[in-house]
């Protein structure tokens, strides 16, 4: 199974990071730093928000280099390794 390092849950959501994509606009870490976090690796930490937060933060990325899917079931997490 192929290893996903820009993937992220939380066991309600899939956060994917496109680095490619990313303009460094910081919205991400301006609008919500208890998740996306500039000075630490990993830099994304899906347990510092609610799942409503974090989709809505995501959805502001300008580049579209953050991308979000809801987990319906717990079979879904089981395709990723995380």
């Amino acid at each position: 199974m192929e290893t996903y390092k820009n993937v992220y849950s939380n066991g309600e959501v899939i956060v994917t990071y496109e680095p490619s994509r990313c303009i460094h606009a910081e919205a991400c870490a301006k609008g919500l730093s208890e998740v996306f976090k500039t000075s630490v690796i990993p830099w994304i930490d899906l347990d510092g928000a609610s799942t409503k937060k974090i989709i809505s933060q995501v959805k502001k990325c300008p580049s579209g280099a953050l991308t979000c899917t809801k987990i319906r079931s717990r079979e879904f997490v089981k395709d990723f390794v995380i």
